[in-house]
């Protein structure tokens, strides 16, 4: 039978668990109203994160409780009367206190915070920067519209229902006096794991959704100076079609390699947020598809109200991020442009300076031909200077010899004996300085 395999006997893939564990990371917490809840999501990464890390490990280890594993990215603890659930994401660290509130009727909760509760979050301090704190309250059988209408500010209020009926969700998106952004939850009849997925959808929601307008922030900062750079460039292009000579082309090259470089540095960033942007927004639009069902009448949906203001600031990162994109593309085909005209402007100076390399040459061989041609008569005339006195010595010795005769017969043999001999040695010359280019060629 298959149930007796012994699975020890396969090699497991380093990443096996994991791979198979991801389906089971972050599960949903069965819920039952009323209860409240605090969510805070703080940007922390690298030594930051390990040191907010480090002080959760010790907020637990303070209170006798279980601390996360060391590779562990999510750990839930029940502290008091609260429940703690935290989770640490690439950019970001998240702190979900879940309780049961009992202070006061239900139109005060918003305001009532236990007292535990309140004492716990003020020792769990984090050196992460806060983006987002979330107060959401969950009631059960109240009448939805009448209990938002108390809560929220009417001209921003959107309302819908979950997809069951069995729940509303509510909220004004807006930041009360203590900094939170609150949510209404009313359960109207919903199953204690639907009411723990809702609560948990809605969080991520409302803490993806500052996470992807970060890249609007990105997208202001930036735009400035993408439009100053593509208007230099275009001057730069208007340069380089009016101007010539190698200064002036190496000088403009110079301006355009640091103008990308400068452009390239402000887009790393930049390239980086408008990507995680566009990935939390896709997030969002996820999870509201996946718990809206009818809308409120008289109220617009959450997806609506959204899309009318999250929508006009993805489409800007979009733009920008095109912007940049081709941007680059211009600036380094000017840049190769550029490069090009000045390889131009070099190879004709070589070419320039090897024809001058070669005139100088031709002369000097010509004088070297003029040298040579005025040593053979040099020469010659010292040969035919000793020959004659030769011939002068024979006469006074008694032979019967013509001096001035011998001389002048004695000149044409000397003058060519010297010629041909000259003519050897550099002929010799020349064939020796052809033989190495013979060679590499």
């Amino acid at each position: 039978m298959i149930d007796e395999l012994d699975l020890r006997t396969f090699k497991p893939h380093p990443q096996r668990d994991a791979v198979l564990g991801e389906v089971h990371a972050r599960p949903f917490r069965r819920l039952v109203s009323p209860f409240s809840v605090i969510h805070f999501a703080v940007l922390a990464q690298g030594e930051a994160a390990a040191i907010d890390r480090c002080r959760f490990i010790d907020f637990c280890l303070d209170r006798n409780l279980r601390p996360p594993a060391q590779s562990a990215k999510h750990h839930q603890i029940v502290i008091g009367p609260a429940m703690l659930r935290w989770e640490q994401h690439s950019e970001f660290t998240t702190f979900t206190w879940i309780w049961t509130n009992t202070n006061g009727p239900a139109a005060h909760q918003f305001r009532n915070i236990d007292d535990t509760v309140r004492s716990l979050i003020r020792a769990l301090r984090q050196t992460g920067q806060l983006l987002v704190a979330i107060r959401l309250e969950v009631e059960q059988g109240a009448a939805p519209t009448k209990r938002a209408e108390q809560i929220f500010d009417k001209n921003s209020l959107a309302m819908v229902a979950t997809k069951s009926g069995a729940g509303v969700v509510a909220s004004d998106f807006r930041v009360d006096e203590n900094g939170f952004t609150k949510i209404l939850v009313c359960d109207l009849g919903m199953t204690s794991h639907d009411l723990g997925a809702l609560v948990q959808r809605l969080l991520e929601i409302e803490t993806y959704r500052p996470l992807a307008l970060l890249g609007l922030s990105a997208a202001l900062e930036l735009a400035p100076s993408v439009d100053r750079i593509d208007r230099r460039l275009v001057q730069a292009l208007e340069e380089m079609q009016s101007g010539e000579g190698l200064q002036f082309n190496n000088h403009l090259l110079a301006e355009l390699t640091a103008l990308a470089a400068s452009f390239e540095r402000g887009a790393t960033g930049g390239l980086f947020r408008f990507g995680a942007s566009r990935a939390y927004d896709e997030l969002v639009q996820s999870r509201l598809s996946i718990i809206e069902g009818n809308d409120i009448s008289g109220y617009p949906s959450w997806s609506s109200f959204l899309a009318r203001r999250m929508a006009p600031a993805m489409r800007t990162c979009a733009t920008v991020e095109e912007r940049q994109t081709a941007l680059s593309a211009k600036l380094a085909r000017a840049a190769d442009l550029l490069r090009t005209r000045v390889d131009i402007e070099i190879e004709q100076q070589n070419h320039d300076l090897l024809q001058a390399i070669n005139e100088r040459t031709r002369q000097q061989l010509r004088l070297q031909w003029t040298v040579e041609g005025l040593s053979v008569a040099a020469i010659g005339y010292y040969v035919v200077s000793l020959f004659k006195y030769l011939a002068e010595g024979a006469h006074d010795i008694g032979l019967q010899v013509d001096p001035s005769f011998l001389t002048a017969v004695f000149v044409p043999i000397a003058v060519g004996v010297i010629w041909l001999v000259s003519y050897k040695i550099r002929k010799r010359h020349f064939k020796h300085d052809d033989a190495p280019s013979v060679a590499r060629n």
